[in-house]
């Protein structure tokens, strides 16, 4: 199943910090307190403190804007200053954001620890991603992707378009010139 960019819903934050656009979630229609895993993309817009997800591990990934450092309540610093740098915390942990050079749009990747375990990985070039995951998302993060499965089915992706597959087997990527994307798997515990 294709996601596609146009059809996600700007909602607020769960703290009102900011307007997140969730991509899919499990179980469907799962509300912020009992999802199992959900992936969303999140406008930052000012400075300020992250929502708090107990028992969540979470992914960033940063798609656009001059970027962003995080900084745990003991000091740990994430800094995402440049496309597609990636960041991995504990959703209860304390973090304030503070922006580099203006808002920012980022990717999020959230699983809840004693449901589910998530991997996430950044592309820019074609190549082949075994199958080995109970959901595989491709994100197209910016420019085109087309995706052939091992059943011969093909998906084309545009910028901020996301494919969904459960239980997908290999697949075939091939990105268009200056293409990045994400892959990641969800697994079930």
């Amino acid at each position: 199943m294709i996601i596609r960019a146009d059809s996600l819903i700007a909602k607020p934050w769960k703290n009102g910090g900011g307007i997140t656009r969730e991509i899919a979630a499990g179980p469907p229609d799962a509300s912020l307190d009992a999802f199992a895993w959900r992936l969303s993309i999140a406008d930052v817009a000012s400075n300020g403190a992250f929502s708090r997800f107990a028992g969540v591990d979470r992914v960033l990934v940063l798609l656009d804007g001059a970027g962003m450092r995080l900084t745990e309540a003991d000091g740990r610093a994430h800094v995402l200053d440049a496309p597609l740098a990636l960041a991995r915390f504990a959703g209860e942990t304390p973090i304030d954001a503070v922006l580099i050079d203006g808002p920012t749009r980022d990717f999020n990747v959230m699983v809840r620890r004693d449901r589910a375990r998530a991997s996430a990985d950044v592309r820019r070039a074609s190549c082949s991603i075994a199958g080995e995951h109970d959901l595989t998302f491709i994100h197209c993060a910016h420019g085109r992707i087309d995706i052939k499965t091992a059943d011969g089915a093909r998906h084309t992706l545009e910028t901020g378009d996301t494919l969904q597959l459960e239980r997908a087997s290999a697949l075939q990527c091939e990105a268009s010139e200056g293409a990045s994307w994400l892959h990641v798997g969800i697994d079930m515990l």
